[in-house]
């Protein structure tokens, strides 16, 4: 009788413990969609009615005038919204391409092999995210000039290589350090070429994190301000350059309308990101082992 009672006793406990851990677990995803909310959505949401505001004046909650004025500035040909939109995603594709390209091999020889020099290339590779992007710019600028790259989607796209690469290795070898290349040895002893082992092993192993990681790339890419504007010289436009004007002054529903524009990728990487961590993916961890 009283080991039957202990191991009642026992069970209630362990769904004692179950509940609580249910109501942690419902308290943190409480607080986590009050912190979006708080961070994300209300910020968005106000730009979202100031961009729509012909006049919106202090303390009212809402406008008190609604007009499109903004919207038929945004996408005319004026203010150039269009072209530098088109310029941005071109670039970002463009740097995402070249990103995966050079870190692949890269990430994966830090991801998989150990060998002398190691520390020395992370850190090599980590000096842009450390050292100021604007200090290596400049000394580049003047080679560019040289090799007549400004102004040039190909120059813009090499110099945003600079910050966007080492996020991109940092991730992928990550994914590398946590991938047995068993299967790719039992593929190429069953006949397969490289093509084939790469398409039918390797990517579809590393996809998620390969996802990740160009979805930061191309982010980076999307984001730069200063080094387009030197080395794109003021006629490679890209968004940034037609944003930050109306961000110190100006009209201010103009300003918003270009920024909700500005940040839809930035919300597009989180959802994906967000749905790529979600299915278990180890993409996190830093260089190697680390």
């Amino acid at each position: 009788m009283s080991s039957r009672r202990d191991q009642q006793s026992l069970e209630q406990t362990g769904k004692g413990r179950g509940l609580s851990k249910g109501h942690q677990l419902n308290w943190g995803r409480w607080v986590t969609v009050g912190v979006i909310w708080i961070v994300v959505v209300l910020p968005l949401t106000a730009l979202f009615l100031r961009s729509f505001a012909f006049r919106w004046l202090f303390p009212d909650i809402l406008p008190g005038q609604w007009g499109l004025r903004a919207w038929d500035y945004t996408f005319g040909e004026s203010s150039r919204v269009v072209e530098a939109l088109l310029n941005s995603v071109g670039v970002a594709l463009l740097v995402t391409m070249l990103a995966m390209i050079v870190g692949l091999p890269t990430a994966r020889a830090l991801g998989m092999h150990d060998f002398r020099g190691k520390k020395v290339v992370e850190w090599i590779l980590l000096t842009p995210i450390i050292v100021p992007v604007l200090v290596a710019v400049m000394g580049i600028h003047i080679v560019f000039i040289k090799l007549r790259l400004t102004g040039t989607i190909w120059g813009v796209a090499l110099v945003h290589l600079i910050p966007a690469t080492p996020y991109f290795v940092l991730v992928m070898s990550s994914v590398f350090a946590n991938y047995s290349p068993a299967l790719e040895e039992t593929a190429r002893s069953l006949g397969a070429n490289k093509f084939r082992v790469f398409r039918y092993v390797t990517f579809p192993a590393i996809s998620s994190g390969l996802l990740v990681a160009s979805l930061f790339t191309f982010l980076i890419s999307w984001s730069q301000y200063v080094t387009t504007l030197l080395i794109g010289s003021g006629t490679f436009v890209t968004l940034p350059l037609v944003l930050f004007p109306f961000l110190g002054g100006g009209n201010a529903a103009v300003g918003s309308a270009i920024t909700l524009i500005f940040v839809a990728p930035a919300i597009l990487v989180l959802i994906l990101t967000s749905r790529s961590l979600g299915r278990g993916s180890t993409v996190m961890g830093g260089f190697g082992k680390i």
